[in-house]
Order: structure tokens, then C-alpha cells, then sequence
């Protein structure tokens, strides 16, 4: 494995953790293989491997980046990968306010009902 695929997989851990990893793991196919190998290289290996910002601080970007530009399948995933990274369900909702304002409404309150959804699941009280 390459240095950028070996810091990827680690991170990728870290903040997905081990039960989602080796579940994508699982389902990788010869198909998809070169698409994961590229975005955990690329994602986690390279961008989220930086510590530039927080993972908190990224977090929060990548939800609110999710939101806005209406990517809701992933939100659940990054809302219980925010356990992983500190960043909390007020800054959460604080992004995804935001979102309303600067990408629309519609976008944050879908966003918002996912948040809600997945915390409940992990019996988060909001």
C-alpha cells in the first residue's frame, strides 16, 4: 500500500471507525476498487489526514458542504462520525443554519431531519 493509502485507511478509522470501514471494506468490489483506493487516498489519505484544522473544525464543513449542495445520502454517516470528531449537535445545527442561509432553506431543514433521525438512533438527547 502506498504511504497516502495506509494514512488514509487510518484516518478513515478514526473517524468512520472500524465497524463502517470494514463493512465498505466488505463490499468493495474489482469494480469500485480503484474509486475507493482514489477517495481513500484522496479524502482521508491527503485532506482529512491534514492537520491544518481540526477534524472537529472539518466536520462541520463537511456536513454543512453536504448539506448544501444537497449530498443528504452521506450526512447520516458524518453525523455519527461527529462522536469521532468533538464536533458537538449545537455546532452541528449551528452549520447547518448556515446552510439556510447561504445555500436555502429547504436544503438545512432536510439536513436538520437527518441530524435529528441519526442522533435518535444513537440515543444522543437533543
Amino acid at each position: 500500500m502506498s504511504s497516502r493509502l495506509d494514512a488514509g485507511m487510518k484516518v478513515r478509522r478514526e473517524v468512520l471507525g472500524d465497524v463502517h470501514v470494514d463493512r465498505a471494506e466488505a463490499a468493495k468490489t474489482s469494480f469500485d476498487q480503484p474509486f475507493q483506493q482514489m477517495i481513500t487516498e484522496g479524502a482521508w489519505g491527503t485532506l482529512w489526514a491534514d492537520d491544518t484544522i481540526s477534524r472537529r473544525d472539518r466536520s462541520l464543513l463537511t456536513l454543512a458542504l453536504l448539506a448544501a449542495t444537497g449530498n443528504f445520502g452521506e450526512i447520516p454517516m458524518h453525523i455519527r462520525a461527529s462522536r469521532n470528531t468533538g464536533a458537538t449537535p449545537e455546532e452541528i445545527l449551528q452549520a447547518f443554519m448556515h446552510v439556510a442561509v447561504y445555500a436555502g432553506v429547504p436544503k438545512a431543514n432536510h439536513a436538520i431531519k437527518l441530524a435529528k433521525a441519526t442522533f435518535a438512533e444513537l440515543g444522543v438527547e437533543i
